[in-house]
């Protein structure tokens, strides 16, 4: 993948389409390329844990087959197809461990690893060959699953190249603690000899949050992780590479340093920043890339306070920013998400899936607000509000604008991705089809494409 085209795309999860599922994405694909969009940004892809959320995951690599609609039961003719015994020797680093962890959970009414009796908490050898002797069927469904989801994605991917469009993932930088890898690999995480953290990841009190935010996921050894040169991480990032073209590293500051509280404390508060080896993680991904003849295809989510390390760490490595044009409105000359200082090195959106809908966000404003935003943007009234920001962020120096679908259909904030610090009625909302064929979209689409020639070339 190569900033080096101008280009729009558009942030719409799968389960936004009409079915929920990957099941409506040739039709999808096919009204991107029709409207000029040339980039398909998606949130992570992972099994949510108890709620819906595609950043607390039971696996940093498993699909959630929901995504893909109705999987086919395994046959005794597709156990022995060479092409899924070829996948589970390829996807052995993860794959078997992530069966295992389903296997056990199962037999323990899905409460969390460390709950599990010892020996299975533990990973007692003798224990795990016998669930591998007993489960032998389950295992090779939940393998199979992920073989015939990773199929369908690539059958979906090269539908994607051949008209030129590139999908934009996402990477959680931490994992949930009660997932497969934690499990897996307790050694790679600050545990305790019962599998509970000593201390958990977060962010520190701000402006929107007085007693920050405490996300409760183990951080990593990384001491250890640093003794076999980051091998979990460097296979995370390379099975990422082989699913997304560009890669948006999500809480980027994290491989800087992180805020590091006691697993005590039920705020953020009390914690401290702790210095991470990020830079030498990133100098042996970089190193397997070039020896691949490849940059790094990572953007930097960079939104919040940002400090001159993490900025000198993005530009040794000329990775892109984010800039969001709904964080650009106050007195500042200088605030990034102001137009005039949005660079080439930059992604840049009207909002992303932590934001309201660029309308919603409008409405939500105070009169006075409302009527310095229009002053900055030049309009009289809050009519074309959407429009005109759509309209800036096309203007701007970025190489890349993305644009929620929301935004493109001119939804309220009852089409609201998701509200981080809550967790009722997140991550819902679905467009239908009679939303998106309408001749006007798709030709108001290719209008913005062409007026700030975003619009792909073969």
């Amino acid at each position: 993948f190569s900033l080096s085209q101008r280009r729009l795309g558009t942030l719409l999860h799968p389960t936004s389409l009409p079915s929920g599922s990957l099941t409506d994405a040739f039709r999808w694909i096919d009204f991107m390329s029709q409207s000029g969009l040339s980039v398909w940004q998606v949130l992570p892809f992972g099994i949510p844990q108890g709620g819906l959320s595609p950043y607390q995951c039971l696996s940093a690599f498993a699909i959630n087959p929901a995504l893909v609609g109705h999987i086919p039961s395994i046959s005794v003719t597709d156990g022995e197809n060479e092409d899924f015994q070829n996948y589970c020797e390829a996807q052995h680093y993860w794959l078997h461990d992530f069966a295992l962890y389903m296997i056990i959970k199962s037999k323990f009414e899905q409460s969390p690893w460390y709950e599990w009796p010892k020996p299975y908490r533990q990973r007692d050898p003798k224990v795990i060959e016998e669930i591998g002797n007993h489960y032998v069927n389950g295992i090779k469904t939940i393998k199979w699953q992920q073989y015939y989801i990773a199929t369908r994605w690539q059958e979906i991917r090269d539908y994607c190249q051949q008209r030129n469009i590139q999908i934009f993932g996402d990477l959680p930088i931490f994992v949930a603690h009660d997932s497969a890898d934690v499990w897996a690999h307790q050694d790679l995480f600050l545990l305790d000899h019962d599998g509970q953290p000593t201390v958990v990841a977060g962010v520190p009190p701000d402006y929107f949050a007085e007693t920050g935010q405490r996300w409760g996921n183990p951080h990593y050894n990384w001491e250890a992780m640093e003794r076999d040169n980051f091998k979990w991480w460097i296979e995370r990032f390379h099975y990422n590479l082989d699913w997304f073209d560009l890669l948006r590293v999500d809480h980027f500051r994290g491989l800087e340093a992180v805020w590091m509280i006691d697993a005590q404390c039920e705020t953020a508060v009390d914690g401290y920043w702790q210095k991470v080896p990020g830079e030498k993680l990133l100098d042996a991904l970089q190193q397997e890339m070039q020896e691949k003849g490849r940059s790094l295809p990572l953007v930097a989510e960079d939104l919040g306070i940002i400090t001159d390390e993490v900025r000198a760490l993005k530009r040794k490595y000329h990775l892109p920013g984010m800039s969001v044009l709904q964080f650009g409105f106050d007195e500042f000359d200088d605030n990034p998400h102001k137009p005039k200082n949005v660079d080439s090195e930059t992604v840049v959106y009207t909002g992303t899936h932590d934001n309201d809908t660029t309308l919603g966000w409008f409405n939500s404003l105070t009169p006075e607000t409302q009527q310095y935003v229009l002053n900055n943007l030049g309009l009289e009234s809050g009519e074309r509000i959407v429009e005109k920001m759509i309209e800036m962020i096309l203007l701007t120096d970025a190489t890349l604008a993305i644009v929620p679908f929301q935004d493109f259909l001119r939804l309220g904030s009852e089409a609201r991705m998701n509200t981080p610090g809550t967790t009722e009625n997140n991550w819902l909302w679905q467009l239908t089809w009679e939303q998106v064929d309408t001749l006007w979209l798709n030709i108001e689409i290719h209008r913005w494409c062409e007026s700030a020639d975003r619009c792909k070339t073969e």
